[in-house]
């Protein structure tokens, strides 16, 4: 069955020199002028496609975004600044719009730049209109280490939402992460989607963690162009929380050399704040997530994690429970049938840690995945 796809948007992938086979570019534009929201890294290194990004969402006018993938572009001086401009520019020229109703990202290797040459042969060869958007595709050209691409879509009344999402490691967002666009033609006033989709970031890409790293390159963007007429707030916010967080459980789960998903469940905080910041130590420890790797039912080093926690003074430990899925690990005392029954619940694909507080009523969820000797390798080798 063919995939639902909002009305209005057209695309184009190719291959631009930045990757040896598949395609590394990729620009989705709206038909119509749309409204948008964006978030962006908080990085001090943000790259020029970040700096360009950033002042062109201020105007929440965003049509569409442009990526390169392979390179960063980040740490490149005046040239890389130059050639970003340039990339945005000559893709607005060609669809016909401003430079301004653009968002460009770009990651990958960071230092070098952009193979230009190369790049404005491919960029000449364009012409407008570009075919009916295919969001797979787009998909799979923003990939850098993906081992797939990550594309979704549902229905909001009789709205279609796309998400698309790139990123498999350097994620610890500090606002959102990685690349990720959404594409609806619901019709959202502007200030309403900013809202929104702030807030839907929050509880899906800002619960997402892979190594602690935070990329020079984050970007999530989402644009509206209205076609298929007004659509419940609300309900568009939920159908938009179920894309996100399908496309941040996805890229948890194939997290570089990932064998599991980790999901970090923590109730009982003082609120969701202190929740979140249990959650995002435990899942960040490189010794739980080791543990969980090699099914290792060790909960003292959960215990260990949300104990690094020196300020939260209200923190308890003989009020905090544990568990792995819906076995207790502390404080009831473990014999070795139950070490045993968590050893193999630790052997799936998706772990849940459960931690209550017992302080109040605050609760959060992150998710990220176990450190393997793959992902060692995947980063050693990056560069070649």
């Amino acid at each position: 069955m063919q995939p639902v796809v909002p009305r209005g948007f057209r695309a184009i992938t190719t291959n631009m020199g930045l990757k040896d086979v598949g395609d590394d570019f990729a620009a989705v534009v709206s038909e119509v002028p749309c409204r948008s929201a964006a978030v962006f890294t908080k990085s001090r290194f943000a790259g020029p496609s970040v700096v360009l990004s950033r002042e062109a969402a201020a105007l929440q006018r965003g049509r569409g975004m442009v990526v390169l993938s392979r390179n960063a572009n980040v740490a490149t001086g005046r040239v890389g600044a130059e050639n970003a401009a340039e990339v945005r520019r000559r893709v607005a020229e060609i669809a016909g719009i401003d430079p301004e109703e653009l968002v460009i990202g770009s990651t990958g290797v960071i230092g070098r730049p952009y193979p230009m040459e190369d790049i404005r042969a491919g960029l000449s060869a364009m012409t407008w209109p570009f075919p009916e958007a295919d969001f797979a595709a787009a998909a799979k050209a923003i990939m850098t280490t993906d081992t797939r691409a990550k594309h979704v879509s549902v229905r909001c009344g009789d709205a279609v939402l796309v998400g698309i999402a790139k990123g498999v490691g350097m994620i610890e967002p500090n606002m959102a992460t990685l690349l990720t666009f959404f594409f609806t033609d619901a019709d959202i006033p502007a200030a309403e989607l900013d809202a929104l989709f702030r807030r839907v970031m929050d509880k899906t890409f800002n619960a997402l963690s892979i190594d602690t790293d935070t990329s020079t390159s984050d970007t999530a963007a989402v644009f509206a162009n209205g076609l298929a007429g007004a659509v419940d707030p609300a309900a568009f916010e939920q159908a938009l929380y179920e894309c996100a967080l399908h496309l941040v459980r996805d890229i948890a789960s194939d997290g570089e050399g990932a064998s599991k998903l980790i999901e970090v469940r923590v109730t009982g905080a003082r609120d969701a704040a202190q929740a979140k910041r249990v959650g995002k130590t435990v899942v960040n420890s490189p010794l739980v997530k080791t543990a969980v790797h090699g099914c290792d039912p060790n909960w003292g080093r959960i215990a260990m994690a949300i104990g690094k926690l020196e300020d939260d003074t209200d923190i308890e430990p003989a009020a905090v429970r544990i568990q792995f899925g819906d076995l207790t690990m502390y404080p009831d005392e473990v014999g070795d049938a139950l070490l045993e029954q968590a050893r193999r619940y630790l052997g799936g694909d998706e772990v849940v840690i459960r931690i209550d507080l017992g302080i109040a009523d605050g609760a959060f969820t992150v998710y990220g995945c176990d450190l393997t000797e793959g992902y060692v390798k995947i980063n050693a080798d990056y560069t070649t």
